[in-house]
């Protein structure tokens, strides 16, 4: 099985990174872009020990407590068989 975490900066914080990424990409010509922020991506192998049930709070906590800081990050994931 496997799970994808995708972790963002949460709406309410500043994204300077964001911002200077969507700056360079309008410098260069790039049309339509109104708002643009960055994040980060995981992607997980587990093995075949989980349910489905017990994986997605695996996934969750490991989110949770290593791959987030939860004072400034949120975090969404999905799980593939």
């Amino acid at each position: 099985m496997k799970a994808y975490v995708y972790v963002s900066l949460k709406k309410s914080v500043l994204d300077p990174q964001g911002k200077t990424i969507q700056g360079a990409l309008k410098k260069m010509g790039y049309k339509g872009l109104e708002d643009l922020r960055q994040g980060k991506y995981f992607e997980l192998t587990l093995d075949g020990g989980l349910n489905r049930t017990e994986a997605e709070a695996e996934v969750a906590r490991m989110a949770r407590e290593v791959l987030t800081n939860p004072v400034i990050e949120e975090f969404r994931f999905s799980l593939e068989e």
